[in-house]
């Protein structure tokens, strides 16, 4: 993996946001005839428009639409513009860097990274509970799963690629299995990033039934189709650490589970720990204040060097060399 740039402007315009856009530009187009018809049915509001800024102000010269429409376009404007300022600023406070000492590759990834090859549509699925849904980020645009699409339609612009999120704040194994079915097998994903673990942790559930549980739902994965599968084990953060026996037979066995199973694991809870302890980060800078979920920028940075990992298995399959899929990430042991 490698250092970050800064996001631009362009990278942000994220989805939602583009859709809205798109939306508006009907109204932007709309006849003049229209226009001054309806300007004529509101006399007092054109006589006392709101006060607008410099871009709205220049967006209704050359539009010439209503004041409510043009108020409404400008604030979806700024809305994107916001949220590509805040996504660019990330990085530029504190950059996102891979753990000292290197890395070993995931291993490739080869029905997501033939689909990018292709060119053909993507769909990843990000299956787990709160740090999947995004719990703690500032907007839904800074969780991971949304990061992980707008890096990866960065990369490869030309691509349709889906990332859905189907994370659900609580769950661990035993309830992620009651829909596994339904929210990942039916989907037919050419990749499913699995996290879990955490909250098994801390309901100090046996590990060693939550591996099973999760072998189990590998195994039903791999015969449903052509799907990679990547695990994601616990954060490290304090409420996870305080319970660090627990915690640490819950990464050996996920590791474990992911060499036997021949699927490859996003190492979480030892990135984490390099951010703080050979980073020299503090805790609070990637964890928010219940001292569990990752704020933004912890997110950004999880969801880069993900990120960066698949990009990186793109390239693996591209120049013809198929790495097995039992040679990981940061092979933490």
């Amino acid at each position: 993996m490698s250092s970050f740039r800064p996001f631009g402007l362009s990278t942000w315009l994220s989805a939602p946001a583009v859709a809205t856009l798109l939306m508006l530009m009907p109204v932007l187009q709309a006849p003049a005839r229209a226009q001054a018809a309806q300007a004529t049915a509101a006399p007092q509001q054109a006589a006392n428009p709101a006060p607008t800024s410099p871009s709205q102000t220049t967006v209704a010269a050359t539009a010439q639409q209503p004041t409510d429409q043009r108020g409404l376009t400008s604030r979806a404007i700024d809305k994107v513009k916001q949220v590509a300022k805040s996504a660019g600023d990330i990085f530029s406070r504190v950059p996102c860097l891979p753990p000292k000492g290197g890395a070993k590759t995931m291993g490739s990834l080869p029905h997501v990274a033939g689909k990018l090859v292709a060119g053909k549509p993507v769909v990843i699925v990000a299956f787990g509970s709160s740090s999947t849904a995004g719990y703690g980020a500032s907007s839904p645009d800074f969780n991971y799963p949304n990061r992980l699409a707008a890096q990866l339609r960065r990369q490869y612009p030309t691509a349709d690629i889906t990332v859905i999120n189907a994370g659900v704040g609580g769950e661990d194994a035993p309830e992620m299995m009651k829909r596994l079915q339904k929210e990942v097998i039916d989907v037919h994903p050419d990749l499913v990033i699995w996290q879990v673990g955490t909250n098994a942790v801390l309901r100090n559930l046996d590990p060693g039934d939550t591996a099973k549980m999760v072998e189990d739902g590998i195994t039903r994965i791999q015969a449903a189709g052509n799907s990679d599968i990547v695990l994601v084990d616990p954060q490290y953060s304090p409420r996870v650490t305080e319970r660090s026996e627990s915690a640490s037979k819950m990464v050996k066995l996920l590791g474990k589970v992911a060499e036997l199973r021949h699927v490859g694991i996003f190492p979480r809870f030892e990135v984490m720990r390099d951010w703080h302890e050979k980073q020299a980060l503090p805790v609070e800078s990637f964890v928010i204040a219940d001292g569990l979920h990752m704020n933004d920028w912890g997110y950004a940075c999880f969801a880069q060097l993900l990120g960066d990992d698949i990009i990186h298995s793109v390239g693996q399959i591209k120049i013809g060399v198929n790495v097995p899929a039992d040679v990981r990430t940061y092979r933490p042991m």
